[in-house]
Formats: structure tokens, sequence, C-alpha cells
């Protein structure tokens, strides 16, 4: 169980859709999600947290919103991508967050509740997962905040074998049309949170290091991560 501290976020794609889910009952932490396998490729469902919506949903202004998916989502991963992320280091624009330890964001919990989540300053900022290798990475995963239904703002991630991100830099989820940040005009739509979190589909891109940005959400300025999943093969040196 996380210290207790509060709050969370989201990011993702396009999804594949899985009729059965794996979810965590009586609070207890989710495990490691559940695979099909075919053809060569594996379809990965992750246990999802327990409903705790709280509140009214929170969609601002924005336009063109994806809404809370009607069926719990899956990802298609090739055979022998697993699971990289799970306790590894995480960094951030924000060093000290407002509330809870960034190593939240890593450690398999996917719980909303207070001690749960991280919560950065407001305006823009990010959040750095290092797998301490390079990888070939088929899938992100992540988790805002899924309290309540609203969604982040300026969502981009991104990959590297570069830790400062100014060089070998290959952007796979980008919602940002604004250009707010600087970082190129996204393309991708903004999604409500739910406990369902945002599959993001990676075609194999390489790189070590992980990075997630957002500048707050529909309901406030502040900037939130429960969990983080990042898929992939190791790269052989």
């Amino acid at each position: 169980m996380k210290n207790k501290h509060l709050i969370v976020i989201l990011s993702g794609i396009t999804l594949s859709l899985l009729t059965g889910c794996g979810e965590a009952e009586n609070g207890e932490a989710p495990g490691a999600g559940t695979q099909e396998q075919a053809a060569g490729q594996v379809r990965y469902q992750p246990e999802f947290p327990p409903e705790q919506i709280e509140g009214t949903p929170e969609e601002g202004t924005l336009g063109n919103v994806v809404g809370v998916p009607q069926q719990p989502p899956s990802l298609s991963l090739p055979a022998g991508a697993e699971l990289v992320s799970r306790d590894k280091p995480v960094t951030a624009s924000d060093p000290m967050p407002i509330i809870g330890d960034l190593s939240y964001i890593t450690d398999g919990d996917k719980r909303a509740g207070e001690g749960y989540y991280v919560e950065l300053m407001p305006g823009e900022q990010w959040v750095q997962i290092d797998l301490e290798a390079e990888h070939e990475i088929h899938g992100i995963w992540v988790w805002h905040y899924h309290r309540q239904e609203r969604a982040y703002l300026s969502v981009v991630v991104q990959i590297s074998n570069d830790e400062d991100f100014l060089s070998d830099v290959t952007t796979v989820f980008n919602n940002d049309y604004e250009n707010a940040l600087g970082l190129g005009r996204g393309r991708d739509r903004p999604y409500l949170e739910s406990r369902y979190g945002k599959p993001i589909s990676v075609d194999g891109v390489r790189g070590r290091y992980v990075r997630l940005y957002s500048a707050g959400n529909t309901a406030n300025d502040m900037n939130h991560y429960i969990e983080v999943e990042v898929h992939g093969i190791p790269v052989e040196s």
C-alpha cells in the first residue's frame, strides 16, 4: 500500500477491446493482469482498480473529448513483451510533489484513494521513468486520476535514450493541439479519466526513458499520476 497522500492522471491512443476484465476486489492491490496469445501477439489487459468516482464529470470547455470506454480496453503486444517499468526510478520537473511520492508511479498500485496518487505543481510538468536499459517499447498505459471524470490537458508522451530529451526523441502520444508545451501540435484527442486508464500502442520504439507531460486538467491546474506501465523487450547490447 502506498503511504498517506493523494490524487491521479492518464493518457492514451487507439484501444482494442476485450469482453472480460480482471479487477481488484475488496480493495486488494491489482496484480499483473491477464494475457491471451494468438498469432505471435499477446492481448494484454491489466487488473483494473475498483470504481471510485466522486462528484460530477469535468469536461471543461474542451471539444472532441473521448468518453469513458464502454468495455475494458486491452493492448496488443508481441510475444515476449513484458512489464518493464515496475519499481523503476521516477524523476519529475517537480522533484518534491505536493502530495505523494514519485515511487507511486511505478509501484503497481492503481487505486485512486488517499495515499495512492502523486500531485505535482500547477502548469506545465513532466514525470520520467528510467527503465535502466534500452528497450524496444510496444505499449504504455497511464492512469492520471480516476476519482473524477476529468480530462488532462496537453498530455504528451515521449521516448528517448537521452535522459535530457534533447535528442533522439520520439513522440508516441500528443493531445496538445495548441502546442502549449512547444513540443509540436498534437492530433490525439483529449479523453476522460477512468479506472481503465489510457493504453497507448507503440510500434517498437527503442529507448531507455519515458517522459509524460501535462499542464493541468479540466477540474483544476494541478497535475496528477497514479500509475504508468511500460511494456517492452530488452535490447540486446
